[in-house]
């Protein structure tokens, strides 16, 4: 990241801030002088993000299937200028064998989460300020197995848009990956370098991603003042490929 960021002396919330992705945001926006809160469901796994990073940081709790807990978690936060999430619980698998508990958590975190978050601090967030959710790929490139994860993604693809309206001025975006390597794909163990050539082979840009390739998608929706509603697509062009 550049020396000129729009971060400096800026308050940013990092949903997921424990797992891949929103670790590498926090990161990267803590090196450009945020004041950091990491939020999510085990505060173990925050408590380590927040050992890693060069600036102030702020661990609550908050857990986006429970409104109670949404509600709680804007009691403490406060005044912010900015909030990131990278939430997403996936409830993949055949279609006759979805489970109705495992889809409704994941409409929860990826698509009525957002809406609540939206909902209770929308009062609290800056007047120039922003909400940046991370919808995939999968919405564009639906795949066997991946009904549910399609579906989300693609509800809040359009969540996005309602929130700008009804948050306007406040910018609401949405970033959506396709496939990147932040650590999520390790568990494939030895067969993790062949699936991303594949992947890269496929792709347009010839590559896979990488988490700057978020981040800097992240900065981009945070500031351009001119964006808003929109889904900033990060996949290599994956959603095009044949």
């Amino acid at each position: 990241m550049s020396d000129n960021t729009p971060l400096e002396g800026q308050r940013l919330v990092v949903v997921g801030a424990g797992a891949h992705t929103g670790r590498a945001i926090a990161r990267a926006a803590s090196a450009a002088g945020a004041a950091l809160v990491l939020a999510g469901p085990d505060p173990r796994r925050l408590e380590w993000t927040a050992a890693e990073l060069s600036g102030s940081s702020q661990v609550l709790g908050l857990d986006l299937t429970d409104e109670q807990s949404i509600a709680d978690f804007a009691g403490t936060l406060g005044r912010f200028d900015h909030l990131v999430s990278t939430a997403a619980i996936p409830a993949n698998g055949p279609l006759r064998e979805l489970r109705l508990d495992d889809i409704q958590r994941a409409f929860s975190a990826k698509v009525i989460g957002p809406l609540l978050l939206a909902k209770h601090l929308a009062g609290q967030v800056s007047q120039h300020g922003t909400f940046t959710f991370f919808s995939g790929v999968a919405a564009w490139r639906p795949a066997p197995q991946r009904t549910v994860m399609a579906t989300t993604n693609g509800a809040l693809a359009f969540l996005v848009q309602a929130l700008a309206v009804e948050l306007a001025p406040v910018r609401v975006n949405a970033v959506s990956p396709g496939i990147v390597d932040t650590g999520a794909w390790d568990g494939l163990g030895a067969d993790k370098e062949a699936f991303l050539r594949g992947v890269a082979e496929r792709n347009p840009a010839g590559r896979v991603g990488t988490p700057q390739d978020l981040v800097k998608a992240v900065l981009y929706a945070i500031d351009n003042p001119y964006v808003t509603g929109t889904v900033l697509h990060v996949d290599g062009g994956a959603r095009l490929a044949a």
